[in-house]
Protein backbone atom coordinates (compact mmCIF):
# COMPACT_ATOMS: atom_id res chain seq x y z
CA UNK A 1 0.00 0.00 0.00
CA UNK A 2 2.85 2.37 0.86
CA UNK A 3 4.39 1.82 -2.56
CA UNK A 4 1.03 2.57 -4.19
CA UNK A 5 0.73 5.87 -2.31
CA UNK A 6 4.32 6.78 -3.17
CA UNK A 7 3.54 6.14 -6.84
CA UNK A 8 0.42 8.33 -6.62
CA UNK A 9 2.52 11.11 -5.11
CA UNK A 10 5.04 10.82 -7.94
CA UNK A 11 2.24 10.94 -10.50
CA UNK A 12 0.88 14.11 -8.91
CA UNK A 13 4.29 15.77 -8.67
CA UNK A 14 5.03 14.93 -12.31
CA UNK A 15 1.70 16.47 -13.26
CA UNK A 16 2.86 19.62 -11.48
CA UNK A 17 6.09 19.57 -13.46
CA UNK A 18 4.22 19.07 -16.73
CA UNK A 19 1.21 21.36 -16.24
CA UNK A 20 1.67 23.63 -13.22
CA UNK A 21 5.05 25.29 -13.85
CA UNK A 22 6.61 23.43 -10.90
CA UNK A 23 10.39 23.78 -11.08
CA UNK A 24 12.70 20.86 -10.23
CA UNK A 25 13.71 22.10 -6.78
CA UNK A 26 10.11 22.79 -5.77
CA UNK A 27 9.06 19.40 -7.17
CA UNK A 28 11.56 17.64 -4.90
CA UNK A 29 10.38 19.75 -1.98
CA UNK A 30 6.69 19.05 -2.67
CA UNK A 31 7.38 15.32 -3.07
CA UNK A 32 8.97 15.13 0.37
CA UNK A 33 6.22 17.21 1.95
CA UNK A 34 3.56 14.93 0.49
CA UNK A 35 5.46 11.86 1.63
CA UNK A 36 5.46 13.22 5.17
CA UNK A 37 1.75 14.10 4.95
CA UNK A 38 0.80 10.55 3.97
CA UNK A 39 3.38 8.88 6.19
CA UNK A 40 5.29 7.10 3.40
CA UNK A 41 8.99 6.85 2.65
CA UNK A 42 9.75 8.06 -0.85
CA UNK A 43 12.25 6.16 -3.03
CA UNK A 44 13.70 6.99 -6.41
CA UNK A 45 11.60 9.45 -8.38
CA UNK A 46 9.41 7.86 -11.04
CA UNK A 47 9.09 9.63 -14.39
CA UNK A 48 5.57 8.42 -15.07
CA UNK A 49 2.87 11.05 -15.72
CA UNK A 50 -0.84 10.46 -15.12
CA UNK A 51 -3.32 9.88 -17.94
CA UNK A 52 -6.04 11.40 -15.75
CA UNK A 53 -4.89 13.43 -12.76
CA UNK A 54 -8.36 13.38 -11.23
CA UNK A 55 -8.12 9.64 -10.62
CA UNK A 56 -4.83 10.27 -8.79
CA UNK A 57 -6.42 13.01 -6.66
CA UNK A 58 -9.44 10.83 -5.89
CA UNK A 59 -7.23 7.94 -4.80
CA UNK A 60 -5.09 10.20 -2.58
CA UNK A 61 -8.23 11.73 -1.09
CA UNK A 62 -9.56 8.30 -0.16
CA UNK A 63 -6.20 7.51 1.42
CA UNK A 64 -6.43 10.83 3.26
CA UNK A 65 -9.80 9.81 4.68
CA UNK A 66 -8.36 6.48 5.81
CA UNK A 67 -5.55 8.26 7.61
CA UNK A 68 -7.84 10.87 9.14
CA UNK A 69 -6.35 13.70 7.11
CA UNK A 70 -9.77 14.67 5.76
CA UNK A 71 -13.36 13.52 5.98
CA UNK A 72 -16.54 13.13 4.00
CA UNK A 73 -17.80 16.52 2.87
CA UNK A 74 -14.34 18.11 2.91
CA UNK A 75 -13.04 16.53 -0.31
CA UNK A 76 -12.74 19.82 -2.21
CA UNK A 77 -10.61 21.38 0.54
CA UNK A 78 -8.29 18.37 0.58
CA UNK A 79 -8.06 18.41 -3.21
CA UNK A 80 -7.03 22.08 -3.12
CA UNK A 81 -4.41 21.19 -0.51
CA UNK A 82 -2.93 18.48 -2.75
CA UNK A 83 -2.89 20.64 -5.87
CA UNK A 84 -1.42 23.49 -3.82
CA UNK A 85 1.67 21.38 -3.08
CA UNK A 86 2.39 20.81 -6.79
CA UNK A 87 1.48 24.22 -8.24
CA UNK A 88 4.31 26.69 -8.76
CA UNK A 89 4.52 29.05 -5.79
CA UNK A 90 2.77 32.45 -5.97
CA UNK A 91 6.11 34.24 -6.34
CA UNK A 92 7.30 31.87 -9.07
CA UNK A 93 4.01 32.31 -10.97
CA UNK A 94 4.34 36.07 -10.70
CA UNK A 95 7.84 35.94 -12.18
CA UNK A 96 6.73 33.56 -14.96
CA UNK A 97 3.87 35.90 -15.81
CA UNK A 98 6.18 38.91 -16.01
CA UNK A 99 8.74 37.03 -18.14
CA UNK A 100 6.04 36.08 -20.62
CA UNK A 101 4.68 39.62 -20.64
CA UNK A 102 8.12 40.99 -21.53
CA UNK A 103 9.08 38.29 -24.06
CA UNK A 104 5.85 37.35 -25.87
CA UNK A 105 3.31 39.97 -24.80
CA UNK A 106 0.52 40.46 -22.28
CA UNK A 107 -1.95 38.12 -24.01
CA UNK A 108 0.56 35.29 -23.78
CA UNK A 109 1.02 36.06 -20.08
CA UNK A 110 -2.70 35.98 -19.33
CA UNK A 111 -3.10 32.77 -21.34
CA UNK A 112 -0.40 31.22 -19.13
CA UNK A 113 -2.08 32.24 -15.88
CA UNK A 114 -5.57 31.26 -17.06
CA UNK A 115 -4.49 27.80 -18.16
CA UNK A 116 -2.55 27.27 -14.94
CA UNK A 117 -5.69 28.06 -12.92
CA UNK A 118 -7.66 25.54 -14.98
CA UNK A 119 -5.01 22.84 -14.71
CA UNK A 120 -4.69 23.14 -10.93
CA UNK A 121 -8.47 23.11 -10.54
CA UNK A 122 -8.72 26.61 -9.06
CA UNK A 123 -11.10 27.13 -11.96
CA UNK A 124 -13.15 23.97 -11.67
CA UNK A 125 -14.08 23.45 -15.30
CA UNK A 126 -15.71 20.09 -14.53
CA UNK A 127 -18.22 21.92 -12.31
CA UNK A 128 -18.55 24.91 -14.63
CA UNK A 129 -19.44 22.62 -17.54
CA UNK A 130 -22.46 21.49 -15.53
CA UNK A 131 -23.89 25.01 -15.82
CA UNK A 132 -26.72 25.28 -18.33
CA UNK A 133 -26.10 28.05 -20.88
CA UNK A 134 -28.10 29.34 -23.81
CA UNK A 135 -28.61 32.60 -25.72
CA UNK A 136 -31.90 34.33 -26.43
CA UNK A 137 -32.84 36.88 -29.07
CA UNK A 138 -34.37 40.13 -27.91
CA UNK A 139 -35.48 43.45 -29.40
CA UNK A 140 -32.16 45.10 -28.53
CA UNK A 141 -29.82 42.19 -29.08
CA UNK A 142 -29.06 38.75 -27.71
CA UNK A 143 -28.70 37.99 -24.02
CA UNK A 144 -27.04 35.00 -22.37
CA UNK A 145 -28.81 32.88 -19.77
CA UNK A 146 -26.94 30.57 -17.39
CA UNK A 147 -28.42 28.33 -14.72
CA UNK A 148 -25.55 28.38 -12.27
CA UNK A 149 -24.82 24.99 -10.73
CA UNK A 150 -21.35 25.84 -9.41
CA UNK A 151 -21.98 28.65 -6.92
CA UNK A 152 -24.96 29.70 -4.75
CA UNK A 153 -26.24 33.24 -5.22
CA UNK A 154 -26.77 35.78 -2.42
CA UNK A 155 -29.90 37.86 -1.93
CA UNK A 156 -29.80 41.63 -1.41
CA UNK A 157 -30.19 41.41 2.38
CA UNK A 158 -27.14 39.17 2.65
CA UNK A 159 -25.10 41.55 0.50
CA UNK A 160 -26.10 44.60 2.53
CA UNK A 161 -25.46 42.80 5.84
CA UNK A 162 -21.99 41.74 4.66
CA UNK A 163 -21.13 45.28 3.65
CA UNK A 164 -22.12 46.68 7.05
CA UNK A 165 -20.85 43.83 9.22
CA UNK A 166 -17.98 44.27 11.66
CA UNK A 167 -14.96 42.65 10.07
CA UNK A 168 -13.44 40.30 12.63
CA UNK A 169 -12.50 37.18 10.72
CA UNK A 170 -9.51 35.99 8.72
CA UNK A 171 -9.39 36.45 5.82
CA UNK A 172 -11.83 39.34 6.09
CA UNK A 173 -13.48 38.33 2.80
CA UNK A 174 -12.93 36.09 -0.19
CA UNK A 175 -11.08 38.83 -2.09
CA UNK A 176 -8.39 39.72 0.43
CA UNK A 177 -4.75 39.02 -0.41
CA UNK A 178 -4.62 36.83 2.71
CA UNK A 179 -6.60 34.18 0.83
CA UNK A 180 -3.34 33.08 -0.82
CA UNK A 181 -2.70 29.59 0.58
CA UNK A 182 -5.66 29.71 2.99
CA UNK A 183 -6.67 26.12 3.88
CA UNK A 184 -10.38 26.85 3.91
CA UNK A 185 -13.15 26.20 6.41
CA UNK A 186 -16.70 24.92 6.24
CA UNK A 187 -17.84 28.41 5.20
CA UNK A 188 -14.76 29.70 3.37
CA UNK A 189 -13.32 27.86 0.35
CA UNK A 190 -9.75 26.62 0.30
CA UNK A 191 -7.36 28.81 -1.65
CA UNK A 192 -4.05 26.87 -1.81
CA UNK A 193 -4.34 26.90 -5.62
CA UNK A 194 -5.04 30.61 -5.95
CA UNK A 195 -2.41 32.47 -7.97
CA UNK A 196 -2.46 36.22 -8.61
CA UNK A 197 -0.37 38.88 -10.30
CA UNK A 198 0.16 42.49 -9.17
CA UNK A 199 -0.99 45.47 -11.16
CA UNK A 200 -0.64 49.20 -10.47
CA UNK A 201 -3.75 51.27 -11.13
CA UNK A 202 -3.82 55.04 -10.68
CA UNK A 203 -0.62 54.81 -8.64
CA UNK A 204 -2.07 52.24 -6.25
CA UNK A 205 -1.24 48.57 -5.72
CA UNK A 206 -3.92 46.12 -6.91
CA UNK A 207 -3.97 42.42 -7.83
CA UNK A 208 -5.47 40.39 -10.67
CA UNK A 209 -6.80 36.85 -10.42
CA UNK A 210 -9.18 34.67 -12.38
CA UNK A 211 -12.62 33.95 -10.99
CA UNK A 212 -13.00 30.33 -9.88
CA UNK A 213 -16.57 30.38 -11.24
CA UNK A 214 -15.70 31.70 -14.72
CA UNK A 215 -19.13 32.96 -15.77
CA UNK A 216 -17.64 33.78 -19.19
CA UNK A 217 -14.24 33.18 -20.83
CA UNK A 218 -11.22 34.50 -18.91
CA UNK A 219 -13.41 36.03 -16.20
CA UNK A 220 -11.03 38.10 -14.09
CA UNK A 221 -11.26 39.83 -10.72
CA UNK A 222 -9.05 42.83 -9.95
CA UNK A 223 -8.98 43.65 -6.24
CA UNK A 224 -7.52 46.32 -4.01
CA UNK A 225 -4.56 45.60 -1.77
CA UNK A 226 -6.61 47.19 1.02
CA UNK A 227 -9.82 45.71 2.43
CA UNK A 228 -12.23 48.62 2.03
CA UNK A 229 -15.85 48.98 0.81
CA UNK A 230 -16.71 49.23 -2.86
CA UNK A 231 -16.77 52.79 -4.13
CA UNK A 232 -17.37 54.39 -7.52
CA UNK A 233 -15.41 57.65 -7.60
CA UNK A 234 -13.59 59.71 -10.24
CA UNK A 235 -10.49 57.61 -9.50
CA UNK A 236 -12.45 54.50 -10.50
CA UNK A 237 -12.43 55.64 -14.12
CA UNK A 238 -8.69 56.29 -14.02
CA UNK A 239 -8.07 52.77 -12.67
CA UNK A 240 -10.33 51.11 -15.23
CA UNK A 241 -8.67 52.96 -18.09
CA UNK A 242 -5.19 52.25 -16.74
CA UNK A 243 -6.06 48.57 -16.72
CA UNK A 244 -7.38 48.36 -20.29
CA UNK A 245 -4.38 50.32 -21.51
CA UNK A 246 -2.16 47.60 -20.01
CA UNK A 247 -4.43 44.71 -21.07
CA UNK A 248 -6.29 45.93 -24.17
CA UNK A 249 -7.62 42.46 -24.98
CA UNK A 250 -9.80 42.58 -21.82
CA UNK A 251 -12.62 44.79 -20.59
CA UNK A 252 -12.85 45.84 -16.95
CA UNK A 253 -15.87 47.12 -15.06
CA UNK A 254 -17.00 47.99 -11.57
CA UNK A 255 -20.18 46.91 -9.88
CA UNK A 256 -22.21 49.78 -8.50
CA UNK A 257 -21.41 50.71 -4.92
CA UNK A 258 -24.91 50.49 -3.42
CA UNK A 259 -26.95 47.48 -2.29
CA UNK A 260 -29.59 46.07 -4.67
CA UNK A 261 -27.83 47.48 -7.75
CA UNK A 262 -24.35 46.41 -6.64
CA UNK A 263 -22.59 43.07 -6.83
CA UNK A 264 -22.41 40.14 -4.41
CA UNK A 265 -19.37 41.54 -2.54
CA UNK A 266 -19.57 45.19 -1.51
CA UNK A 267 -17.13 44.89 1.40
CA UNK A 268 -13.94 44.83 -0.73
CA UNK A 269 -13.16 47.27 -3.53
CA UNK A 270 -12.80 45.24 -6.71
CA UNK A 271 -13.54 45.11 -10.43
CA UNK A 272 -14.50 42.37 -12.87
CA UNK A 273 -13.57 41.87 -16.49
CA UNK A 274 -12.19 39.47 -19.04
CA UNK A 275 -12.82 38.60 -22.66
CA UNK A 276 -15.00 41.07 -24.55
CA UNK A 277 -17.92 38.67 -24.95
CA UNK A 278 -20.73 40.16 -22.87
CA UNK A 279 -23.63 41.29 -25.07
CA UNK A 280 -23.85 44.94 -24.01
CA UNK A 281 -20.29 45.61 -25.17
CA UNK A 282 -21.47 45.08 -28.73
CA UNK A 283 -24.77 46.98 -28.56
CA UNK A 284 -25.19 49.69 -31.21
CA UNK A 285 -25.34 53.41 -30.52
CA UNK A 286 -28.72 55.15 -30.48
CA UNK A 287 -27.54 58.77 -30.47
CA UNK A 288 -24.18 60.53 -30.35
CA UNK A 289 -23.06 63.94 -29.07
CA UNK A 290 -19.69 64.85 -30.55
CA UNK A 291 -17.18 66.84 -28.51
CA UNK A 292 -14.30 67.23 -30.89
CA UNK A 293 -12.77 65.21 -33.67
CA UNK A 294 -12.52 61.59 -32.54
CA UNK A 295 -14.20 62.22 -29.15
CA UNK A 296 -17.87 61.63 -28.42
CA UNK A 297 -20.53 60.84 -25.84
CA UNK A 298 -23.33 58.49 -26.87
CA UNK A 299 -26.47 56.77 -25.68
CA UNK A 300 -26.36 53.02 -26.29
CA UNK A 301 -29.34 51.21 -27.76
CA UNK A 302 -29.60 48.72 -24.91
CA UNK A 303 -32.25 47.47 -22.50
CA UNK A 304 -31.11 49.60 -19.57
CA UNK A 305 -29.85 53.19 -19.55
CA UNK A 306 -26.27 53.43 -20.81
CA UNK A 307 -24.16 56.49 -21.62
CA UNK A 308 -20.89 55.81 -23.48
CA UNK A 309 -17.81 58.03 -23.48
CA UNK A 310 -15.28 57.38 -26.25
CA UNK A 311 -12.06 59.07 -27.30
CA UNK A 312 -8.32 58.71 -27.89
CA UNK A 313 -7.32 60.53 -24.70
CA UNK A 314 -7.44 58.55 -21.46
CA UNK A 315 -7.52 61.70 -19.33
CA UNK A 316 -10.37 63.31 -21.29
CA UNK A 317 -12.47 60.15 -21.13
CA UNK A 318 -11.87 59.84 -17.37
CA UNK A 319 -12.72 63.49 -16.79
CA UNK A 320 -15.98 63.30 -18.76
CA UNK A 321 -16.98 60.16 -16.83
CA UNK A 322 -16.27 61.91 -13.53
CA UNK A 323 -18.48 64.84 -14.53
CA UNK A 324 -21.32 62.53 -15.54
CA UNK A 325 -21.00 60.61 -12.26
CA UNK A 326 -21.20 63.82 -10.24
CA UNK A 327 -24.25 64.94 -12.23
CA UNK A 328 -26.02 61.60 -11.81
CA UNK A 329 -25.32 61.37 -8.06
CA UNK A 330 -27.53 64.42 -7.49
CA UNK A 331 -29.93 64.02 -10.42
CA UNK A 332 -33.69 63.84 -9.85
CA UNK A 333 -36.49 63.48 -12.37
CA UNK A 334 -39.78 63.00 -10.55
CA UNK A 335 -41.65 62.34 -13.80
CA UNK A 336 -39.94 58.94 -14.12
CA UNK A 337 -39.51 58.19 -10.42
CA UNK A 338 -35.80 58.97 -10.25
CA UNK A 339 -34.87 60.56 -6.92
CA UNK A 340 -31.23 60.98 -5.99
CA UNK A 341 -31.80 60.89 -2.22
CA UNK A 342 -34.28 60.04 0.48
CA UNK A 343 -33.17 62.41 3.20
CA UNK A 344 -29.44 61.80 3.44
CA UNK A 345 -29.60 58.32 1.89
CA UNK A 346 -28.19 58.29 -1.66
CA UNK A 347 -29.83 56.26 -4.43
CA UNK A 348 -28.03 57.12 -7.67
CA UNK A 349 -24.84 55.41 -8.73
CA UNK A 350 -23.18 54.06 -11.86
CA UNK A 351 -21.93 50.72 -13.13
CA UNK A 352 -18.93 51.65 -15.34
CA UNK A 353 -17.28 49.34 -17.92
CA UNK A 354 -14.08 50.24 -19.77
CA UNK A 355 -12.37 48.78 -22.81
CA UNK A 356 -10.20 49.73 -25.76
CA UNK A 357 -12.32 49.52 -28.90
CA UNK A 358 -11.40 48.16 -32.33
CA UNK A 359 -10.11 51.59 -33.40
CA UNK A 360 -7.79 51.89 -30.40
CA UNK A 361 -9.98 54.44 -28.61
CA UNK A 362 -10.77 54.33 -24.90
CA UNK A 363 -14.43 53.59 -24.21
CA UNK A 364 -16.34 53.66 -20.93
CA UNK A 365 -19.98 52.57 -20.73
CA UNK A 366 -21.83 54.12 -17.81
CA UNK A 367 -24.94 52.17 -16.77
CA UNK A 368 -27.12 54.53 -14.74
CA UNK A 369 -28.46 52.83 -11.60
CA UNK A 370 -30.92 53.76 -8.83
CA UNK A 371 -31.63 51.60 -5.77
CA UNK A 372 -34.65 53.37 -4.30
CA UNK A 373 -37.44 51.27 -2.78
CA UNK A 374 -41.05 51.99 -1.81
CA UNK A 375 -43.98 50.09 -0.33
CA UNK A 376 -44.98 48.66 -3.69
CA UNK A 377 -41.39 47.70 -4.54
CA UNK A 378 -39.61 46.74 -1.29
CA UNK A 379 -36.84 44.98 -3.24
CA UNK A 380 -36.17 47.97 -5.47
CA UNK A 381 -38.12 50.14 -7.90
CA UNK A 382 -35.56 49.54 -10.67
CA UNK A 383 -35.29 45.85 -9.81
CA UNK A 384 -37.15 42.71 -10.89
CA UNK A 385 -40.75 42.96 -9.77
CA UNK A 386 -42.31 40.29 -7.57
CA UNK A 387 -43.82 38.42 -10.52
CA UNK A 388 -40.26 37.80 -11.77
CA UNK A 389 -38.79 36.57 -8.48
CA UNK A 390 -39.57 32.95 -9.32
CA UNK A 391 -36.74 33.25 -11.85
CA UNK A 392 -34.46 35.87 -10.30
CA UNK A 393 -34.78 37.82 -7.06
CA UNK A 394 -31.10 38.44 -6.36
CA UNK A 395 -29.32 41.66 -7.19
CA UNK A 396 -28.63 42.56 -10.82
CA UNK A 397 -24.94 43.36 -10.89
CA UNK A 398 -22.36 44.14 -13.52
CA UNK A 399 -22.48 40.85 -15.45
CA UNK A 400 -26.26 40.64 -15.71
CA UNK A 401 -26.70 44.34 -16.47
CA UNK A 402 -24.42 43.65 -19.44
CA UNK A 403 -26.71 40.87 -20.66
CA UNK A 404 -25.35 37.62 -19.15
CA UNK A 405 -27.84 36.25 -16.62
CA UNK A 406 -26.60 34.09 -13.76
CA UNK A 407 -29.71 32.29 -12.52
CA UNK A 408 -29.87 30.23 -9.32
CA UNK A 409 -29.18 26.50 -9.57
CA UNK A 410 -32.59 25.67 -8.08
CA UNK A 411 -34.10 26.36 -11.48
CA UNK A 412 -32.73 23.18 -13.03
CA UNK A 413 -34.94 21.10 -10.76
CA UNK A 414 -37.89 23.49 -10.67
CA UNK A 415 -38.12 24.11 -14.41
CA UNK A 416 -37.84 20.38 -15.03
CA UNK A 417 -40.85 19.86 -12.77
CA UNK A 418 -42.75 22.58 -14.64
CA UNK A 419 -42.04 20.82 -17.94
CA UNK A 420 -43.43 17.56 -16.57
CA UNK A 421 -46.70 19.30 -15.65
CA UNK A 422 -47.01 20.63 -19.21
CA UNK A 423 -46.67 17.09 -20.59
CA UNK A 424 -49.11 15.46 -18.11
CA UNK A 425 -52.14 15.63 -20.42
CA UNK A 426 -54.41 17.58 -18.08
CA UNK A 427 -54.62 20.96 -16.40
CA UNK A 428 -53.27 20.84 -12.83
CA UNK A 429 -55.12 21.89 -9.71
CA UNK A 430 -53.52 25.31 -9.38
CA UNK A 431 -54.59 25.83 -5.78
CA UNK A 432 -52.71 22.68 -4.82
CA UNK A 433 -49.84 23.47 -7.18
CA UNK A 434 -49.16 26.80 -5.48
CA UNK A 435 -48.53 24.93 -2.24
CA UNK A 436 -45.97 22.63 -3.86
CA UNK A 437 -42.53 23.71 -2.51
CA UNK A 438 -40.77 22.28 -5.58
CA UNK A 439 -42.66 24.16 -8.28
CA UNK A 440 -45.39 26.30 -6.69
CA UNK A 441 -43.56 29.58 -7.30
CA UNK A 442 -43.81 28.90 -11.06
CA UNK A 443 -47.60 28.31 -11.08
CA UNK A 444 -48.42 31.53 -12.95
CA UNK A 445 -45.81 30.79 -15.61
CA UNK A 446 -47.13 27.25 -16.03
CA UNK A 447 -50.70 28.54 -16.36
CA UNK A 448 -49.69 31.07 -19.04
CA UNK A 449 -47.90 28.41 -21.06
CA UNK A 450 -50.69 25.87 -20.57
CA UNK A 451 -53.45 28.26 -21.61
CA UNK A 452 -51.55 29.09 -24.79
CA UNK A 453 -50.14 25.69 -25.77
CA UNK A 454 -52.04 23.12 -23.72
CA UNK A 455 -50.95 20.47 -21.23
CA UNK A 456 -50.15 17.63 -23.61
CA UNK A 457 -46.88 18.93 -24.97
CA UNK A 458 -44.03 16.67 -25.96
CA UNK A 459 -40.98 16.81 -23.72
CA UNK A 460 -39.08 18.84 -26.33
CA UNK A 461 -41.97 21.27 -26.81
CA UNK A 462 -42.41 21.77 -23.06
CA UNK A 463 -38.68 22.43 -22.69
CA UNK A 464 -38.81 24.98 -25.52
CA UNK A 465 -41.83 26.83 -24.10
CA UNK A 466 -40.44 26.97 -20.56
CA UNK A 467 -37.13 28.28 -21.89
CA UNK A 468 -39.00 30.96 -23.87
CA UNK A 469 -40.79 32.01 -20.69
CA UNK A 470 -37.46 32.30 -18.85
CA UNK A 471 -36.05 34.37 -21.70
CA UNK A 472 -38.99 36.74 -21.52
CA UNK A 473 -38.51 37.23 -17.78
CA UNK A 474 -34.80 37.94 -18.21
CA UNK A 475 -35.46 40.54 -20.89
CA UNK A 476 -38.10 42.13 -18.65
CA UNK A 477 -35.63 42.18 -15.75
CA UNK A 478 -33.15 44.15 -17.84
CA UNK A 479 -35.92 46.58 -18.74
CA UNK A 480 -36.75 46.90 -15.03
CA UNK A 481 -33.20 48.07 -14.30
CA UNK A 482 -33.51 50.93 -16.81
CA UNK A 483 -33.91 54.23 -15.00
CA UNK A 484 -35.15 55.70 -18.29
CA UNK A 485 -37.53 53.18 -19.82
CA UNK A 486 -37.50 52.32 -23.52
CA UNK A 487 -40.76 54.11 -24.22
CA UNK A 488 -41.75 57.64 -25.21
CA UNK A 489 -41.79 58.94 -21.63
CA UNK A 490 -38.46 57.33 -20.83
CA UNK A 491 -36.86 58.60 -24.03
CA UNK A 492 -37.94 62.16 -23.22
CA UNK A 493 -36.49 61.81 -19.70
CA UNK A 494 -33.22 60.48 -21.11
CA UNK A 495 -33.06 63.48 -23.45
CA UNK A 496 -33.48 65.81 -20.46
CA UNK A 497 -30.61 64.10 -18.69
CA UNK A 498 -28.38 64.19 -21.76
CA UNK A 499 -29.03 67.92 -22.13
CA UNK A 500 -27.43 68.36 -18.72
CA UNK A 501 -24.61 65.97 -19.64
CA UNK A 502 -23.91 68.21 -22.63
CA UNK A 503 -23.83 71.21 -20.34
CA UNK A 504 -21.54 69.79 -17.64
CA UNK A 505 -19.18 68.24 -20.18
CA UNK A 506 -19.30 71.35 -22.38
CA UNK A 507 -20.12 69.30 -25.44
CA UNK A 508 -21.44 70.50 -28.75
CA UNK A 509 -25.19 70.77 -28.64
CA UNK A 510 -25.41 69.42 -32.18
CA UNK A 511 -26.32 65.75 -32.15
CA UNK A 512 -26.40 63.13 -34.81
CA UNK A 513 -28.66 60.13 -34.89
CA UNK A 514 -26.69 56.99 -35.72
Amino acid sequence: MEKDVARLIDLLVNYGREKLDLCLEDAVYARNQLGELFGVVMGDMRKETPEDVQTVIDALTEEGKRLGLTEDGAEMRFEAKLFGYVTASPGYVRRSFMRRKMSTGIESATEYLYQLCIDNRYIRMADIRKNILWYADGPKGKIGVTINLSKPEKDNKQVAAERNATQNKYPKCMLCLENLGFPGTATHPARQTLRIVPIDLAGEHWHMQYSPYSYYPEHIIVFSDEHRPMAVTPTTFVRLLDFVELLPHYFLGSNADLPIVGGSILSHDHYQGGSKVLPMLHAPVRKTYRVEKGFKISVKDWYNSVVSVTGPSKSKVALACAKILALWRSYTDAEVGVYSHTGDVPHNTITPIAMVDADGNYNVDLILRNNRTDEAHPDGIFHPTKDMHHIKKEGIGLIEAMGMFILPGRLKRELGAAEQILTAGQEPDYAALREDPAVGKHADMIRQIGEKYGYSLSADEAHKRVKEAVNEVCLNILECTAVFKNDEKGAAAFERFMAQVVEVCKLSRASKNI
